[in-house]
């Protein structure tokens, strides 16, 4: 654990820094890795409590390809070569497991939708496809066949260990000269002649002239200390675990009802992970773990997997959405500020995407051309007409 405790004879926070990131998770410490890795001096990441211990301690771990936007296809394919070739860079064991994504169509239309989509992703070269409810009851045994109207399937998604991916980054980028502080929380941005001057936090200040806001559900009052509209809202997020089950849940994927939201996965120790996004939760900080989302998951599981209606939960969690008005991210520089970047706003996707994002922050520091064109995903989008929103099918 990468940790500078608080007190007497905690590391002085730097006086100067090149690069101040502000968010210790999994797109912090993305960027921080491929900023030092690019030889950028003086990279600093300030997180206010411990590295993963915003959203990116609490995701559920999928990576995935499979979009409707090509923006996001090319997002998550790039991001999944990295997750491939974690193990050698920059370096650790994620548990990545390849046990593909399986969303369940209902109805005639949902299976429009995805047909057009798998259309666009196998021209960008994911091995997606439409399936027939048999082939989803082979692959997911828990499914009801007759519950469905078709899925889509594409066997090289999965998921991994969002902690296990936030250390090796940060491992990473210390080893390349990176500097990490935790328990720092950022209090202030001082601008000066519409640019960045310094990062105020609750140890000291750094004289900068480069913010990047990876605050995550934070970010939003980061982006006002700069006067920077980031309109990112948090959003609680709840997963339950059932514990071991006998017999053994069989390897399925991961496995996403798309009418109501309902996803499960075998736990790879066992047990299954089980959640859905309930409508009714209101937008808000809070993260403690309750049940009442339960009774929703279990109407959708009658549905469409029986079995998984009575399961009984040992444990859980709740963490927060970093949620847009269009559920799509916020990449980009400032117009209002010179030298403050942001990469936010990920609506459940941060994870699965951090790779490519981490590198296309890279490369927007550096003035060079990023592998794809984000600029539709500016924040400034929004300031206009809800034409400019994003267009993304398969939110979960």
């Amino acid at each position: 654990m990468i940790h500078n405790a608080p007190g007497t004879g905690s590391p002085r926070l730097p006086a100067t820094a090149d690069v101040v990131i502000v968010g210790g998770g999994v797109i912090g410490a993305s960027i921080a890795f491929h900023l030092a890795e690019a030889g950028v001096r003086d990279v600093l990441v300030v997180e206010r409590d411990e590295p993963a211990s915003g959203s990116s301690g609490k995701p559920i771990g999928g990576i995935r390809a499979q979009f409707s936007d090509p923006l996001n296809i090319g997002l998550g394919q790039r991001s999944l070569e990295a997750w491939r070739q974690f193990a050698t860079r920059p370096g650790a064991d994620i548990g990545l497991r390849t046990i593909g994504y399986l969303f369940l169509l209902g109805t005639g239309k949902e299976v429009a939708t995805f047909e057009r989509a798998v259309a666009v992703q196998n021209d960008l070269g994911v091995r997606s496809r439409i399936i027939t409810p048999r082939e989803a009851h082979e692959l997911c045994p828990y499914i009801d066949p007759a519950s469905i109207a078709a899925a889509a399937h594409s066997p090289d998604d999965g998921c991994a260990l969002p902690g296990a991916a936030v250390g090796g980054y940060l491992r990473a980028a210390r080893r390349l000269g990176a500097t990490v502080r935790t328990h720092c929380a950022v209090t202030d941005i001082a601008t000066d002649d519409g640019r960045v001057r310094a990062v105020h936090t609750s140890t000291g200040t750094v004289h900068t002239g480069t913010v990047v806001c990876a605050a995550g559900a934070w970010s939003g009052a980061v982006g006002a200390m700069a006067g920077v509209p980031l309109p990112v809202l948090p959003l609680r997020r709840q997963i339950a675990m059932t514990g071991p089950l006998r017999p053994r849940p069989p390897r399925i994927p991961f496995t996403l009802d798309f009418e109501s939201t309902l996803y499960f996965h075998d736990d790879g120790a066992g047990g299954l992970v089980l959640g859905l996004s309930d409508p009714r939760q209101k937008p808000g900080f809070g993260r403690e773990f309750s049940v009442e989302w339960l009774e929703p998951f279990r109407e959708a599981a009658l549905r469409r997997a029986p079995a998984l209606a009575s399961l009984g939960v040992r444990s859980g969690w709740a963490g927060l959405y970093e949620v847009t008005p269009d559920r799509n991210a916020l990449i980009g520089r400032a117009r209002e500020v010179d030298g403050f970047l942001y990469a936010t706003g990920f609506s459940g996707h941060g994870f699965l995407q951090a790779p490519a994002v981490g590198e296309i922050m890279r490369d927007l520091y550096l003035e060079a051309t990023p592998f794809i064109d984000v600029g539709p995903l500016s924040a400034t989008r929004f300031a206009g007409s809800a034409a400019a929103a994003r267009p993304e099918a398969h939110i979960i």
